[in-house]
Formats: structure tokens, C-alpha cells, sequence
């Protein structure tokens, strides 16, 4: 049980937060755990060529952080940080800037727990930015962290299809039927981002993945998590 916790969710893209851990930010914010949000990528560089004037896409790319802090407000996030690594394009940035950048945050932040990516996605950044986690946390350091989960996400984590030898399987899941509402209603705070069912990274197929992902484990809803590593002291 994370209770009194103080939680780190470090996530890629604008919305990856919302769509892999939402409702359980919320629940835990609501337990009194300090929950802190990293955005590590700027979430919209790889479709700068679908803008043809360059004021509009910086418009586009303003809104996105309006959207993002309207998002993580609803779901009462205590500090909300974003960095500027380029769109799906993580893999040409140096690992070790990227795990410098995440070790940054865990020195001024001391979290006991981390939500991020799975290693099974299809999108390379959501696996550069795992591979940065589990670096910035190596247990031969003096590191705070003690719990490590990864999270699924639509459009990514069920799309890699047989591209990852290792396929998402969840063995922790967090009841949120009565969190699910606002996981949705911070999912609409990201318009520009969301898409039209049945897309996968559409507001009903959120749902239908927190219906399903409940059923497997007798709950109504529910977010489903891989615990990569617990520390019990």
C-alpha cells in the first residue's frame, strides 16, 4: 500500500502522465502523498512540418503547457516540471543527459516512488526515458527511490505488437472506480492530444482499458502497473 508517499511520475510526452497513472495520482493525492509530475519531452516537435507558419505551431506548442497544467491541476498534482528534449527523438540525445536530467529532480525532489514508462512500447522516448529511470536509480547509489512502476499506454504500449521480445504484463493493480471520472476529465483537458474512438488514445478506450484491466482482477476499474523493483527496509 503507498500511503504518506512522496511520488515522482516521470513521463515523456504532455499526457502521458494523465493516460498511464491518472486516476492513481489522484487517488494518492487524496492519501496525502506528495505527487510530482516530469515531463521530459516537449511533446509536439515531430509535427512541426504540419504547421505551415511558425507562430502557430509556438501557439500550439503554448497551449500544450496550458493543457498539461490545466490536466494535472484536476488531479491535484503538486508541482508540474517540464524539460525540452525533442519529440521522438530521445535516441539522439546522449542517455546520460537524459539520466542527469532525472537524477536532478530526484536530488531536489526525494521520492520514495516512481511511475514511468514500460520498456515494451513502441515509442522510443517512453524507453529512453525508462532506461534513464532505472539508471538514475541503481541501487549502488545513495537513492531514495525504493518503489519503481511502469505504466501502459495507449497508442504505445499496445501497439509495439511483436516489436519487444517483452510484452506489457501487469502484476500490480490500483482500484479507481471512484477515481476513473477524473482521469477522464483530465484526459479532456488534452484535446489536441486526444483522438476520436476507436483510436486507442481515445477518451472512451481509456475507459474501456481501466473496465478491462478491473474485471482481470474483480474491481469495476483500475490502472494496471508492472512493479519493476520494491525495497523493504
Amino acid at each position: 500500500m503507498i500511503r504518506k508517499s512522496k511520488i515522482l511520475v516521470i513521463a515523456a510526452h504532455p499526457d502521458d502522465e494523465i493516460l498511464g497513472c491518472g486516476a492513481t495520482m489522484y487517488k494518492l493525492a487524496k492519501r496525502k502523498c506528495n505527487v510530482n509530475v516530469l515531463i521530459l519531452g516537449k511533446g509536439i516537435d515531430s509535427r512541426k512540418n504540419n504547421f505551415k507558419e511558425k507562430t502557430f505551431f509556438s501557439k500550439q506548442k503554448d497551449k500544450l503547457i496550458v493543457a498539461s497544467k490545466k490536466a494535472n491541476r484536476i488531479l491535484g498534482v503538486k508541482n508540474l516540471y517540464h524539460e525540452d528534449f525533442p519529440d521522438n527523438q530521445f535516441d539522439s540525445v546522449s542517455l546520460l543527459k537524459i539520466i542527469k536530467t532525472v537524477e536532478r529532480y530526484i536530488n531536489k525532489l526525494n521520492p520514495d516512488t516512481i511511475f514511468t514508462h514500460s520498456i515494451s512500447d513502441l515509442n522510443v522516448d517512453h524507453r529512453k526515458t525508462l532506461e534513464a529511470v532505472i539508471t538514475a536509480t541503481r541501487t549502488s547509489t545513495n537513492c531514495p527511490v525504493k518503489n519503481i512502476f511502469s505504466f501502459e499506454i495507449p497508442s504505445s504500449t499496445d501497439w509495439a505488437f511483436n516489436f519487444n521480445k517483452k510484452s506489457f504484463q501487469p502484476n500490480y493493480f490500483m482500484n479507481i472506480e471512484n477515481e476513473l471520472k477524473f482521469k477522464l476529465k483530465a484526459l479532456k483537458a488534452y484535446k489536441s492530444e486526444m483522438r476520436k474512438y476507436p483510436n486507442s488514445r481515445s477518451i472512451k478506450n481509456c475507459e474501456n482499458i481501466a473496465r478491462t484491466r478491473g474485471s482481470t482482477v474483480g474491481l469495476k476499474a483500475a490502472e494496471s502497473f508492472e512493479l519493476i523493483r520494491s525495497i523493504e527496509k
